[in-house]
């Protein structure tokens, strides 16, 4: 398979064009984006991405859980397909760039090659994944996970947000649930360009990073019940506090990430305290340990750690717990096929470059097991990410764009 030439490169103007064109659409309130996954928003900035690629030449499909795939054609339609893409939803109060970069990297390959006449003998196909964030839907990566067999599409349909809305009624209301089967598609490989979410690259003054790995991740949803009580008139004694029991299990929670240290790392991203009133003690607290590793053990000894300490915890303080796994995937070594080719796509079109291990889960990490699959990393400002602030500039998008654009096309085959 012959490698591309060096002087093959995308817009990157374009790309950072559409990436602002793209932010217009569910703006957060702090120069963010708030396009979370099945709202009115979320269909708004489907319908641009499918004008945007039909503008391209492309046709699109649609599965039964909302996932769309862009096709441009190969010479040999009957070859298997190269699978570029990420997702378009955003955390509540979430950046312009996560997941986003990745579904418009992916169309400016397309537009790119439209540009310069190029022709590939297999066909490429850009994808969005619906909820990868995971926020309105538990857990994350929902739809690329019922696509890998990982989930079952009715269990899926069946998740609620907040107010009781399922799934699947919510995906059909906005319009965007289609008729072909979840995974029915088969791929010669996937690439997936994201934000690295990370300090790392940055740092180290590192144009692209060549993800090589990614993160195992458990997430487990503590119960703790004590009695509700009057904060003033409650002897210490006698209480039965369930906030100051979350309190000590949180401090076990970092106590088991450092004893892992450098590579795991737990806290607790989501808590609610009952009935959280200032002047009543809580009776019950709800909230979700994350723990990652990219060693499946350490992630199994943090797991069993947590159970049983944290119970001895609460039997001490007279509280009840319960634990119930919520979420989680094992830890993913990606396809050193794919892997090496975006490396040596990063060595010839001259952009520094480290191997790096993704701390978030990302679809790729499902796609890999159906599929040969590999991860691009592009800095961002202070590793900020899932925050409105979050950043990148142009010229850091334009290396990850052009990077991905070399290992899809030359992996989809240019024709002379």
């Amino acid at each position: 398979m012959a490698a591309l030439g060096e002087n093959l490169r995308i817009n990157g103007d374009r790309l950072w064009d559409s990436l602002m064109e793209m932010a217009k659409i569910g703006p957060g309130v702090a120069g963010g984006n708030n396009r979370q996954t099945l709202t009115d928003e979320d269909g708004e900035g489907r319908a641009l991405f499918q004008s945007w690629c039909e503008a391209a030449g492309c046709e699109m499909g649609l599965d039964q859980m909302g996932n769309m795939f862009a096709r441009r054609e190969g010479a040999d339609p009957d070859a298997l397909p190269v699978y570029v893409g990420s997702h378009l939803d955003t955390q509540p109060t979430g950046g312009k760039y996560d997941g986003v970069l990745g579904v418009l990297g992916g169309l400016e390959i397309l537009r790119s090659l439209n540009d310069m006449c190029i022709k590939t003998r297999h066909p490429i196909v850009v994808t969005n994944f619906s909820n990868e964030e995971g926020t309105r839907y538990a857990p994350p990566m929902l739809s690329s996970g019922v696509f890998a067999g990982v989930h079952d599409k009715d269990w899926a349909y069946q998740r609620v947000d907040a107010d009781g809305k399922a799934f699947g009624d919510e995906l059909k209301r906005i319009g965007w649930r289609g008729d072909e089967e979840t995974g029915a598609r088969k791929m010669r490989a996937f690439f997936e360009l994201h934000i690295e979410q990370g300090p790392i690259l940055e740092a180290e003054g590192k144009d692209v990073g060549v993800v090589t790995h990614g993160q195992g991740l458990s997430w487990t949803q503590v119960t703790i019940t004590g009695n509700d009580s009057h904060t003033g008139s409650t002897p210490m004694p006698m209480r039965k506090n369930a906030g100051l029991g979350m309190a000590k299990v949180l401090n076990l929670v970092d106590e088991i990430a450092w004893s892992h240290k450098p590579h795991a790392v737990g806290a607790a991203g989501q808590i609610d305290v009952y009935p959280n009133s200032r002047n009543v003690i809580p009776g019950k607290v709800v909230f979700t340990v994350d723990f990652r590793s990219p060693d499946l053990s350490v992630i199994q000894d943090m797991e069993t750690r947590l159970h049983a300490d944290a119970k001895k915890i609460c039997d001490d303080m007279g509280l009840g717990i319960e634990f119930e796994k919520v979420g989680g995937f094992d830890p993913v070594t990606f396809d050193e096929d794919c892997v090496s080719t975006v490396r040596d796509a990063a060595e010839r079109l001259g952009y520094s470059h480290r191997n790096i291990i993704s701390g978030a889960g990302h679809d790729a990490c499902w796609i890999n097991k159906v599929a040969p699959t590999a991860m691009i990393m592009c800095p961002c400002v202070d590793g900020l990410s899932h925050n409105e602030a979050e950043d990148i500039s142009k010229e850091w998008s334009t290396a990850g764009a052009e990077v991905l654009f070399h290992a899809v096309v030359e992996t989809a085959v240019i024709l002379d």
